[in-house]
């Protein structure tokens, strides 16, 4: 189970619609910054596939600037 954390950057203006964005995903959670143009973006997913997947819709987002990974973790399943 891939955990991961992001700071994203928005768009110059484009903070909000990237809030909704991100928020409209499935396995993401957003916690924005008050007093910069920052996003905390947590996600967790069930398999590396559907991580990738998601980290591939993220960064297509027009309202996206930059996204830099914090932190990484992954459960790896036992029989």
């Amino acid at each position: 189970m891939p955990i991961k954390s992001y700071l994203a950057y928005p768009i110059d203006g484009k903070k909000n619609a990237l809030i909704l964005a991100l928020n409209a995903l499935d396995n993401c959670e957003v916690i924005p910054s008050e007093n910069e143009e920052l996003l905390v973006v947590l996600t967790d997913t069930l398999t590396i596939e559907e991580d990738k997947s998601l980290k591939d819709t993220i960064d297509s987002l027009d309202s996206l600037k930059m996204i830099s990974l914090v932190s990484g973790f992954n459960t790896p399943k036992t029989n």
